[in-house]
């Protein structure tokens, strides 16, 4: 059995079910920086906050949230069960794949990047300065651990 970790995505799954989801609708949903309602993140994410633009990112369907995180936040080696798609709005993310962090084989993101991330790869991720990550994909979005082995 799996069991979700509560880093980044995990904290904003869990601020996305108290926060105002936009469901389809008829008409446009519109966001202001001013109008967007951020979210603490709790646990391991508790540095974070979160906004919920589009789906409940908990639960299957379309999704769509920003993270903000603090300089130096890590979001521990990881994956997904489907593709995640990022989008670099604030600050720098170093990003980076496999099991362990290794910033030597990190790649820098600065922000306007984009980083497509197909269901199953491990990575990671650190930002650099305060950053803010906008992400999609399929719910939920949340991160699968990677277990190390004890030997």
């Amino acid at each position: 059995m799996m069991r979700l970790s509560t880093s980044v995505l995990l904290g904003v799954a869990v601020v996305g079910l108290s926060a105002a989801v936009v469901a389809a609708a008829s008409a446009p949903a519109t966001f202001t920086p001013a109008g967007m309602h951020w979210i603490a993140g709790t646990g391991a994410a508790k540095a974070t906050s979160g906004v919920v633009f589009v789906g409940n990112p908990g639960k299957a369907g379309t999704a769509i949230i920003r993270v903000k995180m603090p300089d130096g936040y890590v979001n521990q080696p990881h994956y997904h069960a489907t593709a995640e798609y990022i989008t670099v709005m604030q600050g720098t993310l170093l990003f980076g794949t496999g099991d362990t962090i290794d910033k030597a084989k990190g790649t820098v993101l600065p922000a306007g990047s984009f980083i497509a991330v197909p269901a199953g790869v491990h990575h990671w991720s650190i930002a650099e300065g305060v950053t803010v990550e906008q992400i999609s994909g399929m719910g939920p979005l949340t991160n699968l651990p990677i277990k190390h082995s004890s030997m």
